[in-house]
């Protein structure tokens, strides 16, 4: 640990007892442990992607230490759960007209 590094940890917080303002309460928006530890049943599929989408998904992969096929379950995940809580919008055979 460097001389610089042990200041920075020893430096003492003062409280005062100062009037908080407005203060907003939010709602607990962290998963509880049991959802954290829950695993999803998973599907074993066969895809076929393009070079492209692999070549990016297993660069981005390494620099978080991860693996490439988690970062594309969750990145599908992610995006069935943002569909899901959207509002519904007509689809494309919704706008076709009438004869």
């Amino acid at each position: 640990m460097s001389a610089k590094t042990a200041k920075a940890g020893s430096a003492k917080i003062k409280y005062t007892d100062e009037p908080l303002g407005e203060i907003e309460v939010i709602p607990d928006f962290l998963p509880s442990p049991a959802e954290l530890a829950f695993r999803e049943e998973g599907v074993k599929i066969t895809l076929a992607l393009s070079k492209k989408s692999i070549e990016f998904f297993k660069s981005e992969a390494s620099k978080h230490h991860t693996q490439y096929q988690r970062m594309i379950r969750r990145l599908l995940d992610a995006y069935v759960e943002a569909q899901a809580e959207a509002p519904r919008r007509g689809s494309r055979t919704d706008k076709r007209r009438a004869p």
